[in-house]
């Protein structure tokens, strides 16, 4: 089976692509739009992928507009997008990056696995990158919003491949 071309993983300190999206409760986001007052942590997921399943909910805790924006792009449906939401407890932004225009903003970012995460700034340069599960970026990310992430009883993992 021969394979497509993958773009290469977009970098901390490169220019974030520019994207429209359908949003999931109806009507478009453009990152321009996301940014337009302040940072905003994009993340790339599957509702299928286990470690996205771990990784969303702690990013629930991080969303407050004004300090630490959090907008999700899924790569489902908006019905499995949804549901998704609604088991794991998920009220952030939700763009939907649909698979039958093959993924334009996934693609643009070089995205190969999830959850990938990129922290862009409000003049749209990626400041973070961050693959998978990283428990001491994710406790970077909680620094940037000002907050510590985890609960002190909450034993987690370090790291888990996307």
């Amino acid at each position: 089976m021969a394979s497509r071309w993958q773009p290469p993983l977009r970098d901390s300190g490169s220019r974030a692509p520019g994207f429209r999206l359908s949003r999931l409760e109806g009507g478009e986001a453009a990152l321009a739009e996301l940014t337009a007052h302040g940072r905003v942590l994009l993340v790339f997921f599957k509702v299928s992928c286990p470690v996205c399943q771990l990784t969303l909910p702690f990013l629930e805790r991080l969303h407050t507009p004004g300090t630490l924006a959090v907008c999700g792009i899924s790569q489902n449906d908006a019905a499995s997008t949804r549901e998704f939401n609604s088991y794991f407890g998920v009220s952030f932004p939700m763009l939907l990056d649909a698979e039958d225009e093959d993924f334009p903003a996934s693609n643009a970012y070089g995205i190969s696995s999830v959850p990938s995460m990129f922290l862009v700034e409000r003049d749209g340069v990626i400041s973070r990158v961050i693959e998978g599960w990283n428990k001491m970026d994710m406790e970077a990310l909680g620094a940037v919003a000002g907050m510590s992430l985890f609960l002190p009883e909450e034993n987690v993992p370090a790291w888990k491949a996307g």
